[in-house]
């Protein structure tokens, strides 16, 4: 047998985990939560003497349930079949509950095992799922509601200068300031720019219609993310079908299984459908919603995790752009070598680089 089938043919030895809790660099919150630290679970699959990474953004639990839930059932599997694996992970899940921290776990696994795979073959993790896109559109998230005017303006200001042409806000804490707020972002970053708001669920159906109305007119505002819970599809149709012209209602961050992108959609609540490679399933779940949004003819954006997003993203039929989230471009920066590169506004990985192109910075010492 050849070393390349050998290496094809290799079984998943072992799953490595490992929790990381980071400082925020300045107090932030959002509509309905603040927060001060960030945990990455990272999660590190071995085969034929090859590593695969993947992770999430999450509780340490979820790292305590890849151990506990996960790593008998993965280790063993063939390492050409994350699938598979995907499949045996979620079934294993069904008693411990597999929606919640129970997918963001699966996620890790899965994102660690597609990275594993393209290592094993030698090829960048685009190529291996069929690269659509040289490169992911971002936009610039932050703008959080912990954030005086003065810094709110600069960072989305600092996004434009960077070449980013979309960039986005938290709203929510106080509905009865976000107006002038929105007004004084529109000032700081010009004419051109798109301006996103992201409620994160917490406006009351009335007020965010009224609110809408306020963002459009006076910051041209065209994204309103979350302006009701995610969970109120009826509230969601709501706000989408009487929202001013020009003005996208986008909401699945939160989702885990095919059936919340599915109901998302069936309920017609979103004109662009949102998900997150570390919530969904990783990478094969993220497929799984491109399919879903296709079928149904929406856009897809991706939410945060840029770094993890990128390879996946150049797959996907319906990508409009990635989350390019401060708090996670800051933590990828400082854990991994091989972060992707922003170029005019949009994020370019190095392909010379095999799997997801990134590699956990190891202490020495």
């Amino acid at each position: 047998m050849s070393a390349t089938a050998v290496r094809e043919d290799a079984a998943v030895e072992r799953l490595d985990v490992s929790v990381h809790t980071i400082p925020t660099d300045a107090p932030e919150a959002d509509g309905t939560l603040s927060w001060d630290s960030t945990t990455i679970v990272i999660v590190e699959a071995t085969a034929a003497g090859e590593r695969g990474l993947g992770y999430t953004y999450g509780e340490p639990a979820a790292g305590a349930l890849v151990e506990a839930k996960l790593a008998g059932v993965v280790e063993g599997m063939d390492a050409s079949s994350p699938p598979a694996a995907w499949r045996a992970m979620r079934g294993a899940l069904r008693n411990a509950g597999r929606p919640g921290v129970g997918m963001m776990a699966v996620s890790a696994v899965d994102t660690a095992l597609w990275d594993l795979k393209a290592r094993l073959l030698g090829v960048p993790l685009c190529d291996l799922l069929g690269a659509v896109r040289e490169a992911v559109p971002v936009y610039g998230s932050g703008g959080f509601t912990s954030y005086d005017t003065a810094r709110l303006c600069e960072q989305l200001a600092g996004w434009v200068e960077q070449g980013i042409p979309r960039v986005k806000m938290k709203v929510g804490s106080d509905p009865g300031a976000d107006p002038l707020r929105v007004r004084r972002a529109r000032q700081a970053i010009g004419d051109a720019p798109e301006l996103f708001v992201d409620a994160n669920g917490a406006y009351e159906r009335q007020q965010a219609l009224g609110l809408a109305a306020a963002f459009r007119e006076e910051a041209r505002v065209s994204w309103l993310e979350e302006p009701v819970s995610s969970d109120d599809l009826e509230g969601l149709r709501l706000v989408r079908d009487r929202a001013p012209a020009g003005m996208a209602v986008a909401a699945g961050e939160y989702a885990c299984e095919p059936v919340d992108f599915r109901r998302l959609l069936e309920a017609g609540a979103v004109d662009v459908l949102q998900a997150d490679i570390t919530r969904c399933g990783g990478v094969t779940g993220l497929l799984g919603v491109d399919a879903l949004a296709r079928a149904f003819q929406r856009p897809l954006s991706l939410h945060c995790a840029p770094a993890l997003h990128t390879h996946a993203a150049l797959a996907l039929d319906r990508l409009v752009h990635l989350e390019y989230f401060h708090d996670h471009v800051r933590i990828e920066e400082m854990l991994f070598d091989g972060v992707p590169a922003l170029r005019d506004g949009a994020l370019v990985p190095d392909r010379a680089r095999p799997g997801c192109g990134l590699e956990l910075k190891r202490r020495t010492s």
